[in-house]
């Protein structure tokens, strides 16, 4: 009962009916979790009290508290969700749903089972905000008595809280959580990196003590003889784990850091944040581009306040953080402040909706990524935001990660704006789409209905929406190419035995799907495109119950050669050992996850690959192909002044363009050159070859390859 009455006195801001209701849900955890133990010793209902008193003071709502005590409930006793839900309502049985934890559930490794259940968490999430609120005093716990685990499994435990629960905290707005959470993290992980940067900001603050009581008691001096002596001031200390990320981030040392003392000073009135703001500048003065409003443009997680950096006593950079009362429980508790007032507060009603926005954008993200793993590493660069803002052509502020690119910004707009961008102008001015954008900068994105995403955007985005929307395009446009190619390669396969896939009945499919251990024709289909099983096996497969049904069927045809159209296929590559073009004889070579490479029939990989025939695809270039194409050519030159220039000039005047060149020999009388081009077919580059012949300074021209193949 001592137990409960420590979180009963946090609970004088509910009424008495929902304390009571409180208090039966602490009478069943506490017989959940008879006879349990932590690793520390303690009784294990010490951990769910101690997470409700956390949320306590926070203030969250009745239901929270009571699914804070129940969060364990599930998994270490016989009690179910329906039993939950009988007794203390549908909602708290899914909050408490939201929060269990996924020992059940069988992974292949320790990645795959933190990203599914990080993956569940953010589906509850999507439900009710407020699981996060309860996993994230969940965990500030268990890491408040870490010390009670082995080393090993403390530096897994810290390592998992810096890259993803402190950030959620922070993306939260719940900064004061998240301060803890990198605080005791930080320690955790690094524990000798701790020690001696805790020992040197001590050692520190020591030898500035004088200056920073000089300066508190300046700047009451100045805001009493303005009337503002309502105004609190208090000095604030940089997080550890702030000073050390900033050092390590930037390359700096310690001695570098600006703002590892400050002041921050509480008002009643957003006038007064600007009054205040204009005296303290006035009394010391500030460091050129050390000043952000984040009360006009708030940080993305609902944050507001006045940050200034000044030049104080001796030279030494003092930080001033001006907001208002208001603004400084926003920063703390995010998007838990005012929880049970939301409906008639505004302020609170707004992070919350910011909050459901991000995991909404969260969850388009999760529909777009492959697996689980993928997800979660997505939503880690989401949560690492160093940000910068911009402007819409109509003058909307959007605030996005620093380093984000045009691309970025244009699906952070719409993710149909960024799948058909095609180009981009800022501040009216066109612009490459790898451009980094800087603060301030207005963007227009220009779009087109031919528009697709390129993959090459990948190099260069960094947000997670852009990158999960790239790789899902990408992702489906292969399958389905796959899936073509897998049922041209099937059919030709099955014309040398007079018949087609379509005269295959469904049982005769359905069995040899469930021998390949595949669901769907498609999937079978993207396997033979994808060169992962051969269309000659399945078609041997497939024989007998097609000898069956059509015992007239068997006689062998002459085997036509699949034709290729040109370089638009994702599942067709040409290959960089021979550079295949149009009017080259060619042939296939099926690579397992990679589709089909075209290589020229005289190529050593194609001899070398006659061994397993299996692997080959008979193909053959399309009459009207379409599209440009690398060749190689191996130029030796005379060592003259100028005849760069006149080789480049006569590629030009055969209407070709140079993809790259590199000398490969020189000598006092000779360069071999080697010229990469993008031709139509043989006959264009037998002109480009004619074009450079009749230039005097060429001794000798040849189509060749690069020096590594």
């Amino acid at each position: 009962m001592k137990l409960f009455n420590q979180l009963h006195d946090q609970l004088t801001y509910l009424a008495d009916v929902e304390i009571a209701e409180i208090f039966q849900a602490y009478q069943v955890a506490q017989k959940a979790h008879e006879n349990q133990k932590r690793h520390s010793g303690e009784p294990y209902i010490t951990h769910p009290v101690a997470v409700a008193s956390i949320l306590a003071q926070m203030h969250m709502d009745e239901q929270t508290i009571i699914a804070a005590l129940m969060h364990d409930v599930i998994e270490d006793s016989q009690t179910t969700k329906e039993d939950l839900s009988q007794q203390f309502g549908v909602a708290v049985s899914e909050l408490v749903d939201g929060v269990s934890k996924l020992s059940r559930i069988e992974f292949k490794n320790k990645t795959e089972a933190q990203a599914e259940n990080f993956h569940k968490m953010m589906l509850a999430m999507s439900r009710d905000i407020r699981v996060v609120i309860i996993k994230l005093a969940d965990r500030l716990h268990n890491m408040r008595t870490l010390n009670a685990f082995p080393p090993p499994k403390r530096r897994r435990i810290a390592r998992e809280t810096l890259d993803i629960y402190a950030p959620i905290a922070n993306r939260l707005g719940m900064r004061k959580i998240c301060a803890e959470l990198e605080s005791l993290g930080f320690a955790a992980f690094y524990p000798e990196r701790h020690r001696i940067l805790k020992e040197t900001v001590h050692r520190l603050s020591g030898g500035q003590k004088k200056i920073m009581q000089t300066v508190e008691k300046k700047l009451h001096e100045v805001l009493s003889q303005y009337d503002l002596a309502h105004c609190e001031v208090s000095r604030r200390e940089k997080d550890l784990y702030s000073v050390y990320r900033k050092m390590r981030n930037r390359g700096i040392s310690f001695k570098q850091i600006t703002d590892i003392y400050g002041f921050r000073i509480i008002t009643d009135t957003l006038d007064n944040c600007y009054r205040v703001l204009g005296l303290v500048h006035r009394t010391y003065k500030p460091i050129p581009e050390k000043f952000k409003d984040y009360i006009a443009i708030p940080k993305a997680n609902g944050y507001q306040s006045l940050h200034t950096t000044l030049f104080g006593p001796f030279g030494i950079p003092i930080e001033v953080q001006i907001r208002t009362k208001e603004m400084e429980r926003q920063a703390n508790d995010g998007i838990a402040a005012h929880w049970l007032y939301k409906a008639d507060n505004k302020t609170a009603g707004e992070a919350q909706m910011r909050a459901q926005q991000w995991v909404k954008n969260l969850l388009e993200m999760q529909e777009k990524t492959a697996n689980s793993v993928e997800f979660i590493e997505n939503v880690k660069i989401d949560l690492f935001p160093d940000e910068i803002y911009v402007f819409t052509p109509k003058g909307k502020i959007m605030a996005l990660p620093k380093g984000t690119s045009i691309i970025d910004f244009a699906y952070a707009v719409h993710s149909d704006i960024g799948n058909t961008c095609v180009a981009a102008k800022i501040d009216r001015q066109l612009a490459p789409l790898s451009t980094v954008l800087h603060n301030g900068e207005t963007i227009e994105i220009i779009t087109s209905k031919n528009g697709i995403p390129n993959i090459a955007w990948l190099d260069f985005v960094v947000t997670a929406k852009a990158r999960s929307a790239i790789r899902h395009y990408t992702h489906t446009k292969r399958r389905k190419e796959s899936i073509n190619l897998g049922k041209e390669l099937l059919n030709q396969a099955l014309k040398q035995h007079s018949t087609s896939l379509k005269k295959i009945l469904p049982q005769t499919l359905q069995k040899i799907m469930q021998i390949a251990g595949v669901t769907t024709l498609a999937d079978l289909l993207e396997d033979i495109g994808l060169g992962n099983r051969t269309a000659a096996l399945v078609t041997h497969q497939l024989l007998e119950d097609v000898q069956t049904i059509y015992p007239n069927e068997g006689r062998p045809i002459q085997q036509k050669p699949l034709l290729i159209k040109g370089t638009e296929g994702m599942v067709l590559h040409f290959a960089a050992c021979c550079y295949p073009i149009p009017g080259d004889p060619v042939a296939g070579v099926l690579t397992a996850g990679e589709g089909l490479m075209v290589h020229t029939e005289g190529c050593s990989r194609i001899k070398k690959q006659r061994r397993h025939p299996e692997k080959i695809v008979q193909i053959s270039w399309s009459p009207d192909v379409q599209g440009v194409f690398l060749a190689t050519l191996v130029v030796f030159v005379m060592n003259q002044p100028g005849v760069l220039a006149k080789l480049t000039q006569a590629i030009a005047d055969a209407n070709a363009n140079i993809d790259d060149l590199e000398v490969l020999e020189r000598d006092f009388d000779y360069y071999k050159v080697l010229f990469k081009l993008y031709v139509s077919n043989r006959t264009h580059l037998a002109r480009i070859m004619r074009e450079i012949r009749h230039l005097k300074n060429v001794a000798k021209i040849t189509r060749g390859y690069t020096p590594s193949n």
